[in-house]
């Protein structure tokens, strides 16, 4: 997916439009109506070249105040073998307003829109930086504690126990002593897990 074609309503006045005068593609992309004042309706429309290689979502939009619309432009990149220039109209106050794009839809190449990989991907994990910060889960911060163990798991799991039946025997509910018991099942049988 190329960038967006960011296009500005209402920056300057009620059906202003403001957009680059030329755009260049090579894949599908969206035009980003930015409505910057108050509601309005907006026309978009893809000349007959342009029509050839590209397709609008939908032509008409509703753009609420200081709202922003994305349209979306499919693109046949297996029609075009070389360089394809078209006009994309964007028109506003039904008719009175409109602005041009000229839009270029090169043929698709994959360099484009290939992942680049870091050198450190490869790298095991012991190898790299020191100014990599590693995952920690709580569980390995809590058994780690010095000459613990496991213990302060084990002292959560029974204060975790001790708080779900204060609460229920406070609140004297049978939807409530049913719920304690789902969550003390849930953590003495994570409890066992850990432990084992």
């Amino acid at each position: 997916m190329s960038p967006a074609l960011t296009v500005s309503l209402n920056r300057d006045r009620l059906h202003d439009v403001s957009v680059a005068r030329s755009y260049t593609t090579d894949d599908a992309f969206y035009v980003e109506l930015d409505n910057e004042g108050e509601a309005v309706h907006i026309h978009l429309h893809l000349d007959d070249t342009l029509s050839r290689v590209a397709r609008l979502e939908a032509g008409n939009h509703y753009v609420e105040a200081g709202g922003t619309a994305a349209v979306r432009v499919d693109v046949d990149t297996a029609r075009v073998a070389e360089p394809v220039s078209g006009i994309l109209r964007i028109v506003t106050g039904y008719g009175a307003e409109e602005a041009t794009v000229e839009v270029t839809v090169e043929p698709y190449t994959e360099e484009n829109h290939s992942v680049q990989v870091d050198e450190s991907l490869g790298t095991p994990r012991a190898t790299r930086h020191k100014s990599e910060p590693e995952s920690v889960s709580l569980a390995d911060r809590l058994g780690d504690a010095p000459g613990t163990g496991s213990v302060p798991l084990v002292v959560f799991a029974l204060f975790a126990i001790t708080l779900a039946i204060a609460v229920a025997v406070v609140l004297n509910s049978t939807a409530v002593f049913i719920g304690v018991g789902v969550v003390i099942g849930g953590v003495l049988a994570a409890l066992a897990m850990q432990l084992l």
